[in-house]
């Protein structure tokens, strides 16, 4: 082969996969969905809390929506609402950060927990 083929060949390639970049570009801008709003982290209102598998074709997943948890059962294309309108647990004690436990040790006389 000669060398202006080859570069014929490298050309056309180069080319071809520039239009399939701009394919991409174009349909993520005016694509379907273009003008859904994207909702931040911190504004979601559903998420998933959990999943357990129970076996190789069923689980339960723990759905949280608007600060309230559903229990439910999937697989096998019986999806059943196991429990609903659950509160979730509340959160932990925070404990105190090291320099605060140090200060409060010091001021009582007694070791930080």
């Amino acid at each position: 082969m000669e060398t202006t083929s080859l570069a014929s060949i490298f050309l056309a390639l180069v080319f071809v996969l520039a239009l399939i970049g701009l394919f991409g570009l174009v349909l993520k801008r005016f694509g379907p969905g273009a003008g859904l709003p994207v909702r931040r982290r911190a504004d979601r209102r559903l998420g998933i809390v959990e999943v357990l598998p129970l076996d190789a074709r069923r689980r339960l997943v723990l759905v949280k929506r608007d600060g309230v948890e559903h229990l439910l059962l999937l697989g096998m294309g019986d999806d059943r609402v196991v429990e609903t309108h659950i509160n979730p647990p509340p959160a932990p004690p925070e404990t105190p950060s090291f320099p605060t436990a140090l200060t409060q040790a010091g001021k009582t006389g007694q070791p930080a927990p």
